[in-house]
């Protein structure tokens, strides 16, 4: 009995988990912010792994204030689920945005239709509780080993871009065509072995971009 018993809270725990994907990474930013307040007026960045390994981006963003929210290989729907752990919080002068490019990782089915949707609602979300804040889409990357998937990106970035600028102190940041060879290929120098995500030269042109932006 008791075993059974130990085995049904088990698989309840284990569900939990699954239905709260990324949860231990949100729990070490929850900890982070208790043992130190985080910086008031800060560039805030929220999305995925691009962000979450750019492991020099307070040095490479200086003497600009950044506050890095990115975590694990999320998608759209992940950064919406917590909306209130990595941007309600905080206090910042503009959010930056990198997401979406593992949306259409994660499944064939998923449509540029499905992707712009997920942003729209993300960016209203941002808005309840950010009003005046910019809100800054950096455009998703080429990667080379989701070249099958460029044209879906592609028709995403132009989508995006068209909706954020018919919002106020909205910006879209297009490193999509600093990352491409002239025949629209990726540009392989600029990643990893993986050929997923980037190396130092691949941040170098993100930090160029970046910075006239920062706030």
């Amino acid at each position: 009995m008791k075993r059974s018993l130990f085995v049904a809270i088990l698989l309840v725990l284990c569900s939990v988990v699954r239905a709260q994907p990324f949860i231990d990474e949100i729990r070490a930013f929850r900890h982070q912010d208790s043992m130190q307040a985080p910086p008031a007026n800060a560039n805030l960045f929220i999305g995925s792994s691009s962000l979450r390994l750019w492991q020099n981006i307070h040095e490479d963003l200086a003497p600009y204030t950044v506050i890095n929210r990115g975590f694990g290989g999320s998608t759209l729907p992940d950064v919406i689920r917590y909306v209130p752990e990595v941007v309600n919080p905080y206090k910042v002068k503009q959010v930056i945005i990198y997401c979406g490019e593992n949306d259409f990782a994660a499944s064939d089915s998923v449509t540029a239709d499905m992707v712009v949707e997920r942003f729209r609602t993300l960016f209203g979300l941002i808005r309840q509780h950010q009003r005046n804040v910019p809100v800054v889409f950096i455009s998703i990357k080429p990667s080379p080993s989701r070249q099958h998937l460029l044209p879906k990106m592609r028709e995403a970035n132009d989508r995006i871009r068209a909706f954020l600028k018919k919002q106020r102190k909205a910006r879209f940041l297009d490193v999509y065509s600093l990352m491409i060879t002239p025949d629209g290929r990726p540009r392989e120098e600029l990643f990893g072995p993986d050929r997923l995500h980037m190396n130092a030269q691949g941040y170098a042109i993100w930090r160029k971009a970046l910075l006239p932006l920062m706030k």
